[in-house]
């Protein structure tokens, strides 16, 4: 064996039982000096086999040999943990298909060869609604360095025309402070040159970002954010992510509409029975997401308080119903 390949030999026998094995795949010598030489051209006896898994043993690393053969026994992720980050990315509408493909392909891998026959649906990424944006991961990578680094980023923010492809906007000058996933769309919070107030715009909609050397508008010196950020508010209290300030909203709904609640708000409204049918729910929220909030459950839910938001409920009603001609 050259030594270059005695060099590496303990590193491709940990790639081999990375890739091939686990508990229900143990590989015998035999099959490890098979694939050594097939997948890495490298020669070895049984000997050094058995040697170099002991001294990855000895370094740590989880491996078990039982009569069967000799098997990686742990993994940084388990199957379950795979599959619910390949089921993530593949039901993410921000992320593009061939980025979902891709980074699909690299969670595989982290399972290891036996675990890619098990996530045969993972190939219909085509299928899924996508967003057509191919600068998503870098708008990321940007926009986190210039969070780290406390710098201004400018951008053009895009609409989908009726073809679904995005159509440039306009052009934002702004100062970003967090990035958040929020009902499955990846919002950045910034402060736009042009407004007074924070706002949370789509980073899937976002092209030609760059970053500048002007320094950011501290989120301190914003009103409302003396404090810095506050995550549980805007996580129950902007369902829809306006900007908007959340005040305090009183509303009636049917009993069953706890579960669409608790999915919305999480634990941030309290509630008392009202009736054998109803119940009363105070909490904290944006008006201008409630509004559309209400309107979706309709005639399930009735906005109390504060009546200037019962005004608009009604009064988006109204207009709706003279859409269908039926005012």
């Amino acid at each position: 064996m050259a030594a270059e390949a005695k060099k590496t030999l303990i590193m491709r026998i940990y790639q081999t039982l990375d890739k091939y094995s686990d508990e229900n795949h143990p590989l015998k010598q035999q099959d490890i000096i098979d694939i050594l030489e097939r997948d890495y051209d490298v020669l070895c006896e049984r000997k050094a086999v058995g040697r170099n898994v002991s001294y990855l043993k000895e370094m740590g690393v989880d491996i078990e040999t039982d009569a069967r053969g000799t098997y990686l026994a742990s993994r940084n992720f388990e199957n379950a943990e795979l599959r619910l980050l390949i089921d993530s990315v593949l039901s993410s509408r921000h992320i593009n298909s061939t980025h979902s493909k891709q980074l699909i392909d690299k969670l595989i891998k982290l399972g290891g060869y036996n675990f890619k026959s098990n996530v045969r649906h993972v190939y219909s990424v085509k299928d899924w609604d996508k967003s057509q944006n191919r600068d998503f991961f870098l708008n990321i990578e940007i926009a986190d360095e210039a969070i780290e680094k406390g710098k201004k980023i400018t951008f053009v923010y895009n609409r989908s025309g009726v073809d679904g492809k995005l159509r440039a906007k306009d052009v934002h000058t702004a100062s970003p402070y967090q990035m958040l996933l929020h009902n499955q769309r990846y919002y950045l919070m910034l402060k736009d040159d042009k407004y007074s107030t924070v706002s949370y715009d789509r980073l899937d909609k976002m092209t030609d970002m760059r970053l500048l050397d002007e320094d950011a508008i501290p989120i301190k010196n914003i009103d409302g954010f003396k404090n810095g950020i506050n995550y549980k508010e805007i996580a129950t209290c902007l369902p829809y992510m306006f900007s908007d300030k959340p005040v305090p909203i009183t509303i009636k709904c049917a009993n069953f509409m706890t579960d669409e609640l608790y999915d919305w708000f999480g634990g941030g409204f309290t509630a008392m029975q009202t009736d054998d049918e109803h119940f009363t729910a105070s909490l904290k929220a944006s008006p201008q997401a409630m509004l559309y909030w209400a309107l979706q459950y309709n005639d399930k839910v009735e906005i109390i308080s504060p009546e200037s938001l019962r005004a608009e409920v009604v009064a988006a009603l109204k207009s709706t119903l003279r859409l269908y001609g039926a005012e």
